[in-house]
C-alpha cells in the first residue's frame, strides 16, 4: 500500500484557544499509552469513558451497534485498540486488527462524534527512509504497518468528524509491557541479567519518545480539536549503543553490554519535528537522560 499524503495535511486545529473536550471515550484504555492517557485525562478534570473487554470487546459481532449506543455527538473518541507486534505481525492479527477497526467505523456512521483521534504508528514509512516527515511516502514493509494505514483511511471515511492521526515512534517508559527493542527492553535486561545484548554492535539509530510526552501532545490535540497527521517523535535519533550505555549508567553495579549476531541489515531513522513546534509551539520534549532517568527510577519503585 502506497499513498501520497497530498489527502493528509500537517495538523490543523479548529480551535484557535485550547479548551477541554466535553467527554472522551477512550478505546484502548488498558495499554500502554491508553492508560497513562487515561490517568492524564481524568487528572485535567475531563470526563472520560474507558469500557473494559467485558463491556467492549471491539474483536466481537456487534462491536460496532454497541459501541455506537456508547457514544455522544458532544464526544471526542480516541482509538488506541490495536493488537500490537508483540502478538505477532502475521495474517491473524492483522486480520483481527481490521476487524476491530472496522467494528468502530460501523458506530462512527452511526453517532458523529465532534472529534476523533486515531493512533498508528511510523511503521506506516519504509525502513530506509533516512529523515521522515509527515509528506513522506506512507509505504508500509509489513502487514503491522500496512494494517495503520488501512484503519487510518478507515477512520477518515467513516465520520464528518475532524480526525487527528498520530504515528508515535518508539515509545518508552516503566510501564510498557511490550518489551519492544529500546529503551525498555534493554532497562530489563540489565535489571534481570545485568547485561545488555545488543543486535551487532548497536549501530542503528532510532528516536525514542517518553509517553508522558506522547499524553501531553495528544492533550493538545484533543484541546484544539486538531485534524491532520502528526508524527510524534523527538526529533533526535540516537544509536542503540548510546542508548545501552544511557541505560547502564543508571544501575548501580556495573552492567556488561554486548553484541549478538545481526539478523536484519542496519537502518537509521530521523525525524524533522517541524510539524510538531508549528501545531504547538510552546510544547518542549523530555530530554533523552532525564526520560531515562524518570522510567528507571519509577521501574524501580514498581519493583
Amino acid at each position: 500500500m502506497r499513498e501520497r499524503l497530498t489527502g493528509h495535511p500537517l495538523l490543523t486545529h479548529h480551535r484557535s484557544t485550547p479548551e477541554n473536550p466535553v467527554r472522551v471515550v477512550v478505546l484502548g484504555a488498558r495499554g500502554f499509552i491508553g492508560s497513562a492517557l487515561r490517568v492524564a485525562l481524568e487528572s485535567a478534570g475531563i470526563a472520560t469513558v474507558a469500557p473494559r473487554s467485558v463491556e467492549l470487546d471491539l474483536a466481537v459481532d456487534g462491536a460496532g451497534e454497541r459501541l455506537a449506543a456508547m457514544l455522544r455527538t458532544t464526544d471526542a473518541v480516541v482509538l488506541l485498540a490495536a493488537l500490537t507486534p508483540d502478538k505477532g505481525r502475521g495474517m491473524a492479527p492483522f486480520v483481527q486488527n481490521l476487524h476491530m477497526g472496522a467494528h468502530v467505523c460501523t458506530a462512527l456512521e452511526k453517532v458523529t462524534p465532534d472529534h476523533v483521534v486515531y493512533f498508528s504508528s511510523d511503521a506506516v514509512y519504509p525502513t530506509d527512509v533516512g529523515l521522515i516527515t509527515e509528506e513522506s511516502w506512507a509505504q508500509p514493509p509489513d502487514l503491522y504497518g500496512i494494517m495503520h494505514l488501512a484503519r487510518e483511511v478507515m477512520i477518515k471515511t467513516s465520520t464528518q468528524a475532524p480526525v487527528a492521526v498520530l504515528r508515535p515512534t518508539l515509545v518508552y517508559g516503566a510501564s510498557d509491557s511490550h518489551n519492544s527493542y529500546g529503551p525498555n527492553r534493554l532497562r530489563r535486561m540489565a535489571h534481570k541479567d545485568g547485561r545488555i545484548t545488543l543486535f551487532g554492535a548497536g549501530e542503528d539509530t532510532r528516536d525514542h519518545i517518553l509517553v508522558d510526552d506522547v499524553v501531553a501532545l495528544t492533550l493538545l490535540a484533543l484541546r484544539h480539536r486538531s485534524e491532520g497527521t502528526l508524527n510524534l517523535a523527538t526529533g533526535r535519533s540516537v544509536s542503540y549503543a548510546e542508548l545501552a550505555v544511557k541505560v547502564a549508567a543508571l544501575f548501580e553495579r556495573p552492567i556488561d553490554v554486548g553484541a549478538a549476531p545481526r539478523k536484519t541489515p542496519i537502518t537509521h531513522r530521523h525525524f524533522d519535528v517541524a510539524a510538531v513546534r508549528k501545531a504547538f509551539p510552546t510544547f518542549t520534549f523530555t530530554p533523552l537522560d532525564r526520560g531515562l532517568a524518570k522510567a528507571h527510577s519509577e521501574m524501580i519503585e514498581q519493583g
